[in-house]
């Protein structure tokens, strides 16, 4: 089969900004809602940045088998902490953790989302025509002649690196609280001051 290293970039490009997507929700429920994610959560959130990281890479790099399996790693990683967040709440009377979007709380939606991603990598990996050379390419265009592409890669670092800062300021250097309360580093800087 044939997709042509630029559809390529174009759905890579794409299916990053729907990783953002979902990070950006789970960002303004933790801000706007004040709702603070689980330790679950956040190692769903260490699945979707990885998932990013396989995308990123094709995105800069070219399309590649070893990038997909990235891809594929996180995607399996994220779907696995979903389930266990799923089966730990689907008891009648455990309760839920957030609030629900369309009936289903985040973890679902998280699940629903990593098992697209592993049907969407699979999917594409099936188009070989991508894979081909791009040396006829000058390497400054590989990346920044695509505006998407741009734009996509570096929407999902600075959302990488908020993840990791806010991850910081809710944990701290220890271990994350279930369920958390509230942010741990700002409230040891208010004790101390």
């Amino acid at each position: 089969m044939i997709l042509q290293p630029q559809p390529s970039r174009t759905l890579n490009a794409i299916g990053l900004l729907v990783v953002c997507g979902v990070l950006i929700a789970a960002y303004t429920y933790q801000f706007m809602l004040h709702e603070l994610p689980c330790p679950l959560c956040l190692l769903q959130r260490v699945g979707l940045v990885a998932v990013g990281f396989g995308l990123g890479l094709n995105l800069i790099y070219g399309p590649k088998p070893h990038h997909y399996g990235i891809v594929l790693i996180g995607a399996i990683y994220g779907v696995s902490v979903s389930i266990r967040q799923i089966l730990l709440h689907i008891v009648p009377g455990t309760g839920a953790y957030g609030s629900p979007v369309l009936g289903l709380h985040y973890y679902t939606w998280a699940g629903i989302c990593f098992y697209l991603i592993l049907a969407g990598t699979a999917i594409m990996l099936l188009f070989e025509g991508q894979y081909k050379s791009l040396r006829d390419e000058p390497s400054h265009e590989r990346f920044g002649g695509h505006q998407l592409a741009k734009f996509s890669f570096f929407l999902m670092l600075f959302l990488a690196v908020g993840n990791a800062v806010s991850t910081l300021i809710e944990c701290g250097p220890t271990v994350c609280a279930d369920p958390p309360t509230d942010y741990k580093m700002i409230e040891e800087i208010k004790k101390e001051l």
